[in-house]
């Protein structure tokens, strides 16, 4: 397996230095496992439990199947070509300018929304331990926090990163060794009368309210795999860009396995699936709790904090670098494409911090109305990224092959047939939310499906008027250039 030689600088900004290979290979194993950990793991799982029963992990195993392929995809394109730009500029490549700025510009707003969802989740919890201070206090707090670890330097990023997610991949790796040891009575010391694999089948069975409830749970969970693909993302700035990319894309099964099916495993194992505690307390609390374990809740109000805090410092950074690259591409006002000397985009994470501020303070204000529109109209965004990349990967094979054979040192399985069987059952699953009212998934879908029309229209136009003048407008021009330029000419960044 070749791989890239070091590279200190990615591509030139515009008027800029260029992001920079500030990303040491620690960062993106780590970026690439705690990627995978949302804080909607720990704070999500409770419903969909109580929705599938035991069956919750056919749920988890089939959407997480649906990732390792879609990742797989992502990989193969990202090893011959890492990019700030990842699917986005894949796909502007591989299917269209249109499909470039669409599926952009949608993924900075699935992200700009995230990051007021984190702010406030994150501040509820602060509040609790310090009363004193407002909730939107803390929010505004944590916001200027990890604005400025984002403005320092990518290695302030990656730092950060690298103890955030390591403090998740540690809590949920104690987590499943305690409560296999519980599981199988070796525990000493801990009341854990209950627990056993009994559980799996002793309530109801393990389909209490039947198979349908194995893809209502999907619609449950889906979501809470959103930021497998920062690793991407972040392979441009990192020094070994082509190595990182084929690392995070080869561990990606065992990532899904230990961390979601793992620990979820565990959970409906040590407690019966309908136990109140899960409802009340959560289902990872109730777990702790079942086992005697002192001041269980505050533990675990520790963790789903360092899974908010990480999910903001990388929502933050994969906001500003699609930004960096839609600006770089001539998708985005020329601004987003400046990078500092030390190689940060600062505008491009002002613009996306901005938002981010003005989601937050919808939240507050008009948390029933507006937010509610923005989180709604936001929530399959994932699916539609997932299902772009399908298609870009079905070109972009026969582009790398034909230029850069040498470069295909990731392969889709089984190609073209597993792509078009993971793009199938995308659009299943989103034909399936399309009946699922009980849990929003019909508002869902619809509303993203407005914001997605409404995007796409302004790429058409965009397209049109661009054609109109002659082609590009002059200050794309270079963007163009490396756009259409062989793939061993096309520079990270």
């Amino acid at each position: 397996m070749t791989s890239q030689p070091t590279k200190k600088t990615a591509a030139p900004a515009i008027g800029g230095h260029g992001l920079q290979a500030g990303l040491k290979d620690r960062h993106l194993s780590m970026i690439a496992i705690g990627g995978v950990i949302g804080a909607g793991l720990f704070v999500g799982s409770s419903s969909g439990i109580a929705t599938a029963g035991p069956g919750i992990l056919l749920s988890y195993a089939l959407v997480g199947t649906l990732v390792v392929l879609v990742m797989r995809m992502l990989g193969e394109m990202s090893a011959a070509n890492p990019t700030s730009g990842s699917f986005s500029a894949h796909a502007d490549r591989a299917l269209g300018r249109w499909a470039g700025f669409s599926i952009g510009w949608l993924y900075w707003f699935f992200w700009v929304v995230v990051l007021a969802v984190e702010a406030t989740a994150g501040a509820v919890i602060l509040e609790g331990w310090i009363p004193a201070v407002p909730q939107w206090a803390w929010a505004l707090i944590v916001m200027i926090v990890l604005t400025a670890t984002n403005l320092v330097s990518v290695g302030s990023y990656g730092e950060f990163e690298f103890w955030f997610a390591g403090i998740k991949v540690v809590a949920i790796a104690g987590f499943i060794v305690v409560g296999l040891l519980a599981i199988f009575g070796v525990l000493p010391g801990v009341d854990s009368d209950q627990a056993g694999f009994g559980n799996l089948t002793g309530h109801g069975g393990f389909l209490p309210n039947g198979p349908g409830a194995i893809l209502t749970g999907v619609l449950l969970v889906v979501f809470s795999f959103m930021g497998s693909e920062i690793a991407t993302l972040a392979a441009g700035e990192s020094e070994h860009p082509q190595k990182a990319v084929t690392k995070a894309t080869n561990s990606i099964i065992w990532r899904v396995a230990v961390f979601y099916l793992g620990s979820i495993l565990v959970v409906v194992s040590l407690l019966p699936w309908d136990s109140k505690a899960i409802a009340d307390d959560g289902s990872y609390v109730a777990a702790l709790n079942s086992l005697g374990i002192p001041h269980a809740g505050q533990i675990m109000n520790f963790i789903v904090l360092t899974s908010v805090l990480s999910c903001l410092n990388s929502g933050l950074y994969t906001a500003s670098r699609m930004a960096f690259s839609l600006g770089q591409r001539g998708d985005a006002p020329r601004g987003f494409g400046r990078t500092t000397g030390n190689g940060v985009p600062r505008t491009a994470i002002l613009a996306s911090v901005a938002f981010g501020f003005v989601a937050v303070f919808f939240n507050y204000k008009f948390p029933d109305s507006v937010f509610l529109f923005l989180v709604n109209s936001s929530g399959a965004v994932a699916l539609f990224v997932w299902l772009v990349i399908c298609f870009s990967q079905l070109r972009m094979r026969r582009i790398i092959q034909r230029e850069a054979p040498e470069k295909l040192v990731v392969k889709m399985w089984l190609y073209p047939y597993l792509t078009w069987a993971t793009a199938a059952l995308i659009v299943f699953v989103l034909g399936y939310m399309l009946t699922d009212t009980e849990h929003d998934g019909r508002q869902t879908v619809l509303l993203s499906l407005l914001v997605a029309a409404l995007v796409l229209v302004v790429a058409f136009v965009k397209e049109k008027v661009g054609a109109g003048r002659g082609g590009a407008a002059a200050d794309t021009e270079d963007a163009e250039d490396a756009e259409d330029a062989p793939l061993d000419e096309v520079t990270t960044g």
